[in-house]
């Protein structure tokens, strides 16, 4: 799921159409606790990297103050190529 530690909301899991809004939900509530910006998103324990698992951290992102709010870290490789495909590489921090 998603955890708040050391300075970095973590994601662990496979976000699918079951559990999709209880992914947003539960991160944007972690977001919204935190007072400072740029937080780091690592998707290091992602299981799968998918267009809907990107939905759900664009919505994030829409929820933060400054698009450069959120910083992705550890993107799955099937993931930055979803990316890359829907041009939001210049959009989207990533480390």
């Amino acid at each position: 799921m998603i955890q708040l530690k050391d300075q970095e909301l973590k994601v662990s899991g496979k976000i699918d159409y079951d559990n999709a809004e209880q992914y947003y939900q539960s991160g944007i509530q972690q977001i919204k606790q935190h007072a400072q910006f740029p937080l780091v998103v690592n998707l290091a324990e992602l299981e799968q990297g998918s267009t809907l698992a990107l939905a759900v951290f664009i919505r994030w992102l829409r929820q933060t103050p400054d698009p450069q709010s959120l910083v992705f870290k550890s993107v799955p490789t099937k993931m930055i190529k979803i990316i890359q495909s829907c041009h939001l590489e210049h959009d989207l921090k990533l480390i």
